[in-house]
Parts: C-alpha cells; structure tokens; sequence
C-alpha cells in the first residue's frame, strides 16, 4: 500500500481556493483512493504509485478546468514493503486511532 500526503496550490484566481480544493477532493475520492483531508494537506491510499499518480494528475487537470493558470502540487511518498501500510495502521502507532 502507497500512503501518500499531496497538496496543491490553485493559483491566479485570488486568495480563498476552498471550494476548488472541496471540489477536488471530491474528485481524489472518484478515483477510489482512501483520502483523508486535514487543514494543511491531503493524504491518500492506493495500492499502486500508478494509481496514486493517476489521482493525483485527474485532480490537477480538475483544478486547471476551473480556469486556473497555475497549479503547484507537492507530493510526499511513503511505499513501504515490509508490512500493510495503512493509514489507521499509522495512527495507531502513535496513540490517535
């Protein structure tokens, strides 16, 4: 399993991106990834970095239909072989689940 944390940055239609962020976590779940928003990011679950790619690039191409100009996207990656990698299985390592 893939966990990965993903941000993007709509750029040039003013400050509040909100709904287009709202939007395009609605469109990240379409895809069928596990997706758990928090206030400063996004993290996802796929079994695959394909998979996880896929979404991550159907939400950009969302984010530039809406009319932005720019989009800038951080991901980080964590594809780890050695156990099921899950997100719950995280939080529960460290007491929050």
């Amino acid at each position: 399993m893939i966990i990965a944390d993903v941000t993007f940055y709509p750029i040039g239609q003013g400050i509040a991106v909100g709904e287009t962020i709202k939007e395009a976590i609605s469109k990240l779940r379409e895809t069928g990834l596990k997706c758990y928003p928090n206030s400063m990011a996004t993290v996802i679950e796929g079994k695959t970095l394909d998979e996880v790619f896929n979404g991550i690039s159907k939400v950009e191409a969302f984010i530039v239909s809406k009319g932005f100009q720019r989009v800038e996207t951080i991901v980080k990656v964590d594809h780890r072989l050695d156990l099921e990698n899950t997100v719950e299985r995280k939080l529960k390592a460290i007491g929050e689940a």
